[in-house]
C-alpha cells in the first residue's frame, strides 16, 4: 500500500501508508483515481497548515472499487464501483436548520480526516455512491466536481429557456455551464484566461473575455436586453463581484459558488433597487452525486475532454508544480491503483 503525504511546504512524500483494520459501518476502497481539487491546491501552498494535520493524505475527488466491507454493511459489496461523497456531517446543531451538509459540525473528509490519495482508503459506508460497472473510473473521479455543479444549479431553481452568465471559467465554472445547457438554458462564460476560454468555445459554451469586451453590453446582446436570469460568481475576484448585479435582470437571483476569504463590497442599492436575490451554495448533497453520476452516465457531457492530464501518483509533485504553472488546465487526475 502507498500514499502520497503532504509535508508542508510545497511537498508530498510517497511512502507506505497504514491499512487500519474495518470498524462497523465502514467499507476499504480501493482507489483508482483521485483528482485534484482547487482545495488541493490551496493546502499544497500552505494555506491550509492550521486546519489539516501534517502529514497527512489529502484528496477527495475519487472512484475505486470497493475491497472491503465490515459485517454490518448489507448495501455495497466487494467488486463495487464507487463515487465518494467526503462528508462527515456530525452531531447535528440547532442553527444547521437541518442542513447537515453544512453543519456546524461538518467535517470534510481529506481535509479534516485523510483522504483518498492512497491505495485503500476506509470510508463510512453513507458517503459512497454506485457507478455503472461501464462507467470508466476516470470519469468516476470527476463525479464529485460535478455533483458540485449539480448542487449550484439545483439550488439556482434554473428553468428551461432561462438566461445565464457564469462568471469565471474554472473547472466548477466550465462544469456549471455545461450542467445549465444540459438542462436548457442560454450560457454566457465570462473568462478572460485566452487558453481557458478557448477551451470552452470547444465544448460549445459561449464566451465572453472581459478584458477585451464591456461584460455588461455583451450581456445585453446575449440576452436581447433581457439580462441574466441567473449569475453564477464562480471567480471569486473583486471585478466579478462589482459587476455581478449589474448584469442581473428584475429579480434575477445571484448565485455564490466562489469562497471569498475576506469581505467584499457589494452593491446593495442594485439588490434593493432590482429585487435581486443572492444565493449561498456550498458542498452538495446525496442527490446532487446522483445526479451527478445519472448525467455522467448519459454521456452528454464532453467529461473526457476536461481531463489535462492523468499521472502515476508517484508524480504528486510534478501535478502540482504543472497547475501552478498552467492555469489553462482544468482536471488533474492522479492514477493511484
Amino acid at each position: 500500500m502507498k500514499a502520497a503525504y503532504y509535508c508542508g511546504n510545497e511537498k508530498f512524500d510517497i511512502r507506505p501508508g497504514t491499512q487500519e483494520a474495518l470498524i462497523p459501518g465502514m467499507v476499504r476502497v480501493k482507489i483508482a483515481y483521485c483528482g485534484v481539487c482547487g482545495t488541493d491546491v490551496h493546502i499544497y501552498h500552505g494555506k491550509m497548515d492550521q486546519r489539516v494535520q501534517i502529514p497527512q493524505i489529502i484528496g477527495h475527488e475519487v472512484a475505486g472499487v470497493i475491497e472491503e466491507v465490515a459485517p454490518d454493511v448489507a448495501e455495497f459489496k466487494k467488486g463495487d464501483h464507487v463515487a465518494i461523497r467526503p462528508l462527515q456531517p456530525g452531531l447535528e446543531d440547532a442553527a444547521d436548520n437541518g442542513q447537515l451538509h453544512i453543519g456546524k459540525n461538518l467535517k470534510f473528509i481529506g481535509i479534516d480526516s485523510p483522504g483518498g490519495m492512497q491505495t485503500y482508503w476506509n470510508v463510512p459506508a453513507y458517503t459512497l455512491h454506485l457507478l455503472p460497472e461501464d462507467m470508466p473510473l476516470h470519469i468516476g473521479a470527476l463525479i464529485e466536481p460535478l455533483a458540485v455543479a449539480c448542487h449550484d444549479v439545483r439550488l439556482s431553481e434554473l428553468k428551461a429557456g432561462e438566461n445565464v452568465v457564469v462568471l469565471g471559467g474554472g473547472p466548477i465554472g466550465v462544469l456549471i455551464a455545461l450542467i445549465a445547457q444540459y438542462k436548457n438554458a442560454s450560457v454566457l462564460l465570462s473568462e478572460p484566461n485566452i487558453n481557458r476560454a478557448q477551451m470552452a468555445k470547444s465544448l460549445g459554451i459561449n464566451v465572453v473575455n472581459p478584458n477585451l469586451d464591456d461584460l455588461v453590453s455583451a450581456v445585453e446582446v446575449f440576452s436581447h436586453g433581457a439580462m441574466a436570469d441567473v449569475v453564477f460568481e464562480v471567480a471569486g475576484v473583486i471585478p466579478t463581484v462589482e459587476i455581478m448585479t449589474q448584469l442581473a435582470r428584475a429579480r434575477g437571483r445571484i448565485i455564490m459558488v466562489a469562497i471569498h476569504g475576506v469581505k467584499r463590497e457589494i452593491d446593495l442599492f442594485r439588490f434593493f433597487w432590482r429585487e435581486l436575490k443572492l444565493i449561498g451554495v456550498r458542498v452538495y448533497e446525496p442527490e446532487d452525486f446522483d445526479e451527478a453520476i445519472q448525467i455522467a452516465a448519459s454521456g452528454n457531457l464532453p467529461l473526457e475532454e476536461l481531463i489535462t492530464s492523468i499521472s502515476p501518483l508517484e508524480k504528486i509533485s510534478e501535478v502540482f508544480k504543472a497547475i501552478d504553472e498552467n492555469p489553462a488546465g482544468i482536471k488533474y487526475l492522479l492514477k493511484v491503483d
